[in-house]
């Protein structure tokens, strides 16, 4: 029996005791006398988001299968268990073991949104390990990021002891095997720092210096170390069919965000849309082959009893086997009364027809994302979707027996103007119109629910829109009631509903998305005076974050409000992603333009990606020369 590090008395007092006391279904146990490392995986937000994340699930399976390392897992505990380990001085645990964080190898967080910075804080604090990492020592786990925030780690640099740029698959193997040597050859905490920031991939911060100009723009950075690259480059698995893939997922015992199984299906987006950083850190597509997807889906629908399969891409629609994968598992899940999601599917009568197998019985809503309400703008985010195209697909929704439709639109985009703005409530209302013009009045089970939500734009690196100024909080609410009354001003106005995000919390977003290493006292401040779960609207203190920028001395307005110069040197301009800094000048260029980016099975654009000669770049069997040069 595994002695739980809660008593019985303290899983009686909190919400959901399942979150902290591991056993799952598929759960690594192994001996922790037979491993030599031990490397606790965490995902900075309660257990029920963690769990559904399929980077985690990944790293978690490949670990796992190093015999000399047994990896488990940590999650942020909920407030109320929070007040409970402060009380009562008891360390984060890990769930496998339930051992103490603080007595791991290494501490490995993702950090997939800006909004949980100070939950890493609350990780570390109920860890018992310092926060700063120059002030950890020898017996302190080696803290590493993850993930997408960490194309811009500059802002909670002070807290990690080193970064992972890009695809977990590759490099792993080679940073513990130089974390083995040391530690046999007696070295201490500095020098394995000073030699893994030579490994493709890995950024130390503390070996790097920055400095500035009078106007609070960077000057330049400086290695502090003779032989650390002035450039980190990020890792990108070139063959995502041979690489790892968790055939035995772990089973929770509570309903968690995503509770199904997730079936990768490619990685990276052929489309190019302007606003989107997974569009551009992902690059270039590369697609898994239908045979191992199909023995994936089929080994872990056995594994795990799940009773959903989703399926995972940033566009599901332009994975190339698509077709013969639906066909495969609708005759093999269909037997077993297990149901396929399908995710980022476009609007045409190829995604539909497929909704309509997957979905023969019961028609829930379907989601569209113009993402603007006019032509116009969605020319400058290169959307390449159209009118027509979003009007068709609704009639064909609305002849197949879908009623309900889900709309998202951003607020705020580079050029917008109040008529882009109007548009939103002029397409809700045409798609209205598409209803009752295709369905007829004796065939209708009520009228149509349309549900159009906004998000407030927030520009992130390695996108062509990060050189854009962000609207500030009141900008946003302005634009918000705009378009809540251009709705309400609609013919179909009974049949549309509209939700927008908080203003607030997107503008903060932005700060930290293209902040630099300034921000990491204010992160800290914030988290002093009690900030923690910003992403959950009902914990998100906006009163004591501004008065953190205030005690601070920093102007949150700096990175967000002002447009960049061109030549601005950005605090992530140290990291390369694949894609070059003048191919993303040339789209944020072309946006002014109102110009069209073809997509990259229809022309090469010449980014940058075709470098890793894998995946779209190769697929027609030869690359583009003038890219690869």
């Amino acid at each position: 029996m595994r002695k739980l590090a809660l008593s019985d008395e303290i899983l009686m007092k909190v919400e959901k005791p399942a979150r902290y006391i591991g056993g799952e279904v598929n759960a690594v146990m192994k001996k922790k006398e037979q491993v030599q490392i031990r490397f606790a995986m965490c995902f900075p937000d309660v257990y029920e988001i963690g769990m559904s994340h399929l980077g985690i699930q990944i790293l978690y399976d490949m670990f796992n299968q190093f015999e000399d390392v047994w990896c488990e897992r940590v999650y942020s505990p909920w407030v109320d268990l929070d007040a409970v380990m402060r009380e009562e001085k008891i360390p984060l645990f890990a769930l496998e073991s339930q051992d103490p964080i603080k007595d791991f190898d290494f501490l490995g967080i993702t950090i997939q949104y800006e909004m949980c910075y100070t939950n890493i804080l609350q990780v570390l604090d109920l860890s018992q390990i310092p926060l700063h990492s120059k002030e950890r020592g020898e017996n302190d786990p080696i803290v590493i990021g993850g993930g997408p925030c960490t194309y811009n780690p500059e802002p909670i640099c002070d807290f990690f002891d080193m970064f992972y740029i890009g695809e977990g698959e590759t490099r792993y193997r080679e940073l513990l095997d130089l974390y083995k040597d040391c530690k046999a050859q007696g070295l201490g905490r500095k020098e394995f720092l000073k030699r893994a920031a030579k490994i493709p991939g890995i950024y130390v911060p503390s070996l790097y210096d920055v400095t500035y100009h009078l106007d609070g723009t960077i000057n330049k950075r400086i290695p502090l170390e003779d032989g650390i690259p002035e450039t980190v480059t990020k890792e990108l698995a070139v063959d995502v069919t041979g690489t790892y893939y968790p055939r035995r997922p772990v089973v929770p015992f509570i309903k968690v965000t995503q509770d199904r199984v997730v079936l990768e299906i490619q990685r990276g987006c052929i489309r190019g849309c302007r606003f989107c950083q997974a569009g551009q850190l992902y690059r270039p597509v590369r697609e898994r082959d239908v045979e191992m997807l199909k023995n994936c889906a089929m080994d872990m629908l056995k594994n795990t009893g799940h009773e959903e399969i989703s399926l995972s891409s940033l566009s599901s629609s332009d994975y190339s086997r698509l077709p013969e994968l639906l066909d495969f598992l609708i005759e093999n899940c269909g037997r077993d009364k297990v149901n396929i999601s399908l995710p980022s599917l476009r609007i045409d009568a190829f995604s539909l027809d497929v909704m309509n197998k997957v979905q023969d019985v019961k028609k829930s809503s379907l989601t569209f994302a113009p993402e603007a309400g006019s032509q116009r703008l969605r020319n400058v985010i290169n959307k390449g979707l159209t009118e027509e195209v979003i009007l068709d697909g609704a009639r064909l929704a609305f002849a197949g027996g879908w009623s309900r439709v889900k709309l998202y639109f951003m607020l705020g985009l580079p050029m917008e103007t109040k008529e882009d703005i109007e548009g939103i409530g002029d397409l809700c209302n045409k798609i209205a119109a598409v209803f009752y013009e295709t369905v007829p009045k004796e065939k209708r089970t009520g009228r149509v629910q349309i549900v159009a939500s906004t998000s407030f734009f927030v520009p992130k690196p390695f996108t062509p829109f990060q050189w854009a100024a962000q609207c500030t909080k009141e900008e946003f609410l302005d634009k918000a009631y705009f378009t809540r009354a251009g709705i309400g001003s609609q013919l179909n106005q009974k049949s549309i509903k509209y939700n927008w995000h908080e203003a607030d919390l997107s503008v903060l977003e932005g700060v930290f998305a293209r902040g630099d290493r300034r921000l990491n006292q204010v992160i800290l401040k914030a988290y002093e005076m009690g900030c923690m779960y910003d992403a959950w609207s009902e914990y998100y203190k906006n009163d004591l974050w501004l008065s953190a920028f205030d005690r601070c001395g920093v102007d949150p307005d700096f990175y967000s409000a002002r447009e960049r110069k061109e030549d601005e040197i950005f605090p992530w301009d140290f990291l390369d992603c694949g894609v070059t800094k003048e191919f993303l000048l040339r789209e944020w260029h072309k946006a002014k333009k109102e110009a069209v980016t073809p997509n990259c099975r229809m022309q090469c654009n010449n980014c940058g990606a075709a470098r890793y000669r894998t995946g779209v770049c190769v697929e027609k069997g030869e690359t583009n020369a003038a890219a690869l040069r």
